[in-house]
């Protein structure tokens, strides 16, 4: 079954048939069957939500299904977290290429679709916690029960995803109001123009980050801000 352009059942079946050393590669599982979902749609907040909750409901009945004694079905669900948490950052950082160039181009702050593209960026960490918070909501009562410890974890310490965001935010934010003072900031038709072709741009940028993992191998992921506290 697909769903959100993930092999629903693929997962599931992952998640149940997971041994206790398994962990690592389980993660870059989900986290590359995440990415691959996020690569075949625009980068929208709505759609990022429709994958993460395809992936934590699968995550869920996987390990519901896991009859393995020596598996801690938090420990799975953990997991399921970090291979989203991993994709996301590479949404992140495609999200932050795309605006750089809009950057570079002289869009600036006042241009409204840029102040969309950065608030969207903002909300990224929101958007995962809740998404996941919704979606573990339909899994058995005691798997529920091994979602809070996580889930609240999550609200409690942030994630990769969200300081990472904050510090793309930061950081466009700065050079943006750099280019103002420099006077390189262009017209408003202009920069309108440029960013109505943003979320085309972002999606691109995904794909050719994977193209470019898969042809150099191992790459070392973007530069993570501090975790929260």
């Amino acid at each position: 079954m697909i769903k959100s352009g993930i092999d629903h059942d693929a997962l599931v079946t992952m998640f149940s048939e997971a041994s206790a050393k398994q962990g690592e590669a389980l993660r870059k599982a989900v986290s590359e069957a995440t990415l691959k979902a996020l690569q075949g749609r625009e980068l929208t907040l709505q759609n990022i939500r429709s994958v993460l909750k395809t992936v934590t409901q699968a995550a869920s009945a996987g390990a519901a299904q896991n009859t393995s004694p020596s598996i801690d079905a938090e420990a799975l669900l953990s997991t399921a977290i970090a291979g989203m948490d991993s994709a996301l950052l590479q949404a992140v950082e495609a999200n932050r290429k795309a605006l750089q160039q809009f950057v570079d181009q002289g869009v600036g702050l006042q241009e409204e679709r840029m102040q969309s593209a950065l608030a969207d960026l903002e909300k990224m960490e929101d958007v995962f916690i809740s998404t996941v918070s919704k979606a573990a909501q339909s899994a058995t009562a005691p798997l529920q029960g091994q979602w809070g410890p996580i889930i609240e974890s999550m609200k409690l310490k942030g994630t990769d995803t969200g300081a990472q965001a904050a510090s793309t935010v930061e950081q466009l934010m700065a050079q943006t109001q750099s280019a103002l003072r420099d006077s390189r900031a262009i017209g408003a038709r202009t920069a309108k123009a440029l960013m109505d072709s943003y979320s085309a741009l972002v999606s691109g940028v995904l794909i050719g980050m994977s193209q470019g993992l898969q042809q150099g191998g191992a790459a070392s992921p973007p530069k993570n801000a501090p975790r929260k506290k």
